[in-house]
C-alpha cells in the first residue's frame, strides 16, 4: 500500500487523528526523500489497559505509510520514574510488555515482522550513552528538567534525583535510535520540547514529534494503570468488560471527557473506518457510522442513547480483547504474568507494580489494610451543626496533641447520650473536607445492617483501649499506614468493600479479625451487617 501513496498521502496518514506535530516541515521534506523512522517508547510499569490500543492503531497507521517503526521497552526510564518499576522486576517487566504488545498489535491486524523492538538497557547503560546523559546534564537546568517530566514522571513532595533524570534520557533515545520522529501522548510535549531545545547544543539533530490526544478514562479523567475504575485490562472477562463500561461515566449529551465516545474516536474508527451502533429493532434497529463526526454529533443531539454506546463499544472491546485473553491462558504467561506483578504479601509488603503513548505509565498500588489508618477514637463533646439540624462530633481524642472534629451523617442515627465520652473508631489519614462549613477531619466508622442504613452502631474497641492506639487487620499487624490516602486511588472505598461484621458481631476484613493489642473490633448486635 505505501508504495503506492505519494508523500503527501503518506504523511495525512501519518499525522491523521493526532492532537498536534510539532516539526511538520521536516516531516515532509523526509517523505520527500525517503521513509520516515519513527520510534514509540513505553516506560514497562504498571500492566497495560485497553488505552494503548490507541498508540497500537497509530503504529497501523505508520506502518501502511511505510515507515520504519521502533518500539522502545522503556526498562531504565520505569524505574528513574520514583522506582515505579523495582530494578529486580525490570527483566522480567519488559518480557510481560513484550508479549502484552505483540498481542495487542495481533488482534488489530499489525504484522510484527516490519517493527523493531528494543530495550532501553541494551544501550542506555553504554559507554557513549552515558557520557551524553552527563554532557546533557550539564546544559539542562534543574527547573527545565523538573518542567519537562511534570505531567510524566510521579509528583511527590520529595522527588528523587532520578525523575530529574528522565527527561534526559528520553531525548537522548532520538539520537541513539536513529530516528527522525518520536511518538506519543500530547502529555510528553515539555519532555519533547526539551528534547527539540537541548539535543542540538550536543550536535545531534532536532526531531519532529508526533502526539496523540490522551484518552479519558472511564471515571471521565486520564485513563491510569494505578486508578483502578479508570481502565479496563487487556485480559479482563468479558463479564468484568460489561460490568465496567456500565458504571462507566457517559452522560447522555455529553461528549466532553466521556472515555466510552473517545474509544470510538481513537480506536474503532481508524481501525475499522466505521462503527456500528446496535439497537433494538423497535429503536430503529443497528446503525452504521461512517464518520465519528456524525456519530459525535448524534450523540450530542441525544439521538444515541449511552446504553446503545455502551453496548456497542461492548462488542467492538470483546472482539479486540478475545485473542489476547486467549493468549495468555497459556501457563508460562500466567506465570510471566505473576512474576512481573507479584501480589501483595502479608503485612502489606510486596512488589510495586500509559495512555496515548511515550514513556510515561502508571502504576499498580499494592492494596493491604494497613494503609488504612484506623485508630481508637474518644469523644470529648457533641455539638449541633449551625447550619443543619444535627449533631457532629465536635472532639475526638484520636492520641495527637489536639483533638478532631468529625461531620458525619450516620451520627443523626445515634443518640447524644450513647455517644458522649464514648470510644469509638476514627479514620484518620482521609483527606479533611468541609462539610456544611465545618472541617471534617476524620471518619466515624460503625456497623450498619444489611439493607437497613438507618440501623446504625459504633463500632466497640476492646475494653481497656486508650485513645491513639492502632487498630489492624489480623495477620497485617506491621504494614506502616500512608500519610494521607490519595482520594483519586480509592484506596479505603477498595478496603471497606471487604470489611463487614460477622455472625458473632466482629468486625472482619476478608474473614480477618479487626483488632487491637487487647483483643477484636466487634458491635452490639448487628450480625450480617456491613462498615461505614
Amino acid at each position: 500500500m505505501a508504495d503506492q501513496l505519494s508523500p503527501d498521502e503518506k504523511f495525512q496518514l501519518i499525522t491523521r487523528n493526532l492532537q498536534e506535530v510539532l516539526g511538520e516541515e521536516k516531516l515532509k521534506q523526509v517523505l520527500q526523500e525517503r521513509e520516515l523512522k519513527v520510534y514509540w517508547g513505553t516506560a514497562t510499569t504498571g500492566r497495560p489497559h485497553i488505552a494503548y490500543f490507541v498508540p497500537m492503531s497509530k503504529i497501523a497507521d505508520f506502518l501502511k505509510a511505510g515507515c520504519e517503526v521502533t518500539i522502545l521497552f522503556a526498562d531504565l526510564h520505569a524505574f528513574l520514574d520514583n522506582m515505579k518499576a523495582p530494578w529486580e522486576l525490570l527483566a522480567l517487566r519488559v518480557q510481560f510488555y513484550e508479549q502484552v504488545i505483540k498481542a495487542m498489535l495481533e488482534s488489530i491486524g499489525v504484522p510484527l515482522e516490519k517493527l523493531k523492538f528494543v530495550k532501553g538497557t541494551d544501550f542506555q547503560l553504554s559507554r557513549e550513552y552515558t557520557l551524553d546523559m552527563y554532557r546533557l546534564s550539564s546544559m539542562v537546568t534543574e527547573h527545565d528538567a523538573k518542567k519537562a517530566g511534570a505531567e510524566v514522571v510521579k509528583q511527590v513532595e520529595h522527588p528523587m534525583l532520578s525523575g530529574l533524570l528522565y527527561p534526559g534520557l528520553q531525548a537522548l533515545d532520538e539520537e541513539y535510535l536513529k530516528v527522525d520522529a518520536q511518538f506519543g501522548g500530547v502529555d510528553q510535549r515539555k519532555i519533547f520540547t526539551l528534547a527539540e531545545k537541548y539535543l542540538p547544543s550536543l550536535g545531534y539533530a532536532k526531531r519532529s514529534h508526533l502526539m496523540n490526544p490522551m484518552v479519558p478514562g472511564l471515571t471521565g479523567a486520564k485513563m491510569s494503570s494505578s486508578e483502578e475504575d479508570s481502565k479496563i485490562d487487556l485480559v479482563d472477562s468479558a463479564a468484568e468488560v460489561k460490568k465496567k463500561l456500565k458504571k462507566a461515566f457517559c452522560e447522555p449529551g455529553n461528549i466532553q471527557n466521556n472515555g466510552v465516545l473517545s474509544f470510538v474516536k481513537s480506536v474503532a474508527f481508524p481501525l475499522d473506518g466505521e462503527f456500528c451502533i446496535k439497537r433494538d429493532a423497535k429503536m430503529g434497529g443497528d446503525k452504521i457510522y461512517t464518520a465519528f463526526e456524525e456519530l459525535e454529533k448524534d450523540f450530542a443531539e441525544e439521538a444515541v442513547h449511552p446504553g446503545d454506546l455502551k453496548a456497542s463499544v461492548e462488542v467492538a472491546l470483546n472482539k479486540l480483547l478475545q485473542p489476547i485473553r486467549k493468549k495468555f491462558e497459556s501457563p508460562e504467561l500466567r506465570k510471566l504474568s505473576n512474576a512481573a506483578y507479584p501480589s501483595t504479601t502479608k503485612g502489606g509488603k510486596g512488589a510495586k507494580a500509559a495512555a496515548g503513548g511515550g514513556g510515561g505509565g502508571g502504576e499498580e498500588d499494592e492494596l493491604a489494610p494497613s494503609r488504612v489508618d484506623i485508630r481508637v477514637g474518644r469523644i470529648i463533646s457533641v455539638g449541633k451543626h449551625p447550619d443543619a439540624d444535627s449533631l457532629y462530633l465536635e472532639k475526638i481524642d484520636v492520641g495527637e496533641p489536639e483533638p478532631r472534629t468529625v461531620v458525619s451523617g450516620l451520627v443523626a442515627f445515634v443518640s447524644q447520650e450513647a455517644l458522649q465520652d464514648r470510644l469509638v473508631l476514627v479514620l484518620c489519614n482521609l483527606k479533611p473536607q468541609k462539610m456544611r462549613g465545618i472541617e471534617s477531619q476524620a471518619m466515624l466508622l460503625c456497623a450498619s445492617a444489611e439493607g437497613e442504613p438507618r440501623r446504625v452502631e459504633p463500632l466497640d474497641p476492646p475494653e481497656g483501649s486508650s485513645p491513639g492506639e492502632r487498630v489492624f487487620v489480623e495477620g497485617y499487624e506491621t504494614g506502616k499506614p500512608d500519610d494521607r490516602l490519595n482520594p483519586k486511588k480509592k484506596v479505603w472505598e477498595k478496603v471497606q468493600a471487604d470489611l463487614k461484621i460477622s455472625s458473632g458481631c466482629v468486625a472482619q476484613w476478608k474473614d480477618r479479625q479487626l483488632m487491637t493489642k487487647l483483643g477484636p473490633i466487634t458491635c452490639q448486635s448487628l450480625r450480617g451487617g456491613t462498615v461505614s
